[in-house]
């Protein structure tokens, strides 16, 4: 599954973004799919994920009530609403998919990564 994210920019504080993840490839609709964040100096975390139906999400702490996750099959498409954003939102989200069509959560369970969209949220 080849992956390219859209949709990344500067916004306030407070203000909405959204992610797009678009796929190519026979094996999207049967993925697991996650989107991370990265910061330098820090590990790659997994924000939110979503599993093959999109019947089952799992969104970190940090970001519950302000982020959704949600795909579309029909379209290879996943996507990343982001409300109420806050500065650390800033950093660099990957979209990634799993080797599995349920949620994981370790980067070392996805095979395949976009190249990264820069989100830089303002005070």
């Amino acid at each position: 599954v080849q992956l390219v994210e859209s949709g990344g920019g500067l916004v306030q504080a407070g203000g909405s973004l959204r992610l797009s993840c678009a796929a190519s490839g026979r094996t999207f609709s049967t993925s697991a799919m996650g989107w991370f964040r990265q910061t330098p100096g820090k590990v790659r975390e997994l924000v939110t994920g979503i599993n093959w139906s999109g019947e089952s999400t799992y969104y970190a702490e940090s970001v519950k009530g302000r982020f959704t996750i949600s795909r579309d099959n029909a379209k290879n498409t996943v996507y990343l609403q982001m409300d109420s954003l806050k500065p650390e939102d800033t950093g660099a989200y990957y979209c990634a998919a799993a080797i599995t069509n349920y949620i994981v959560t370790s980067p070392r369970d996805f095979g395949s990564w976009g190249q990264g969209t820069l989100v830089t949220v303002s005070s």
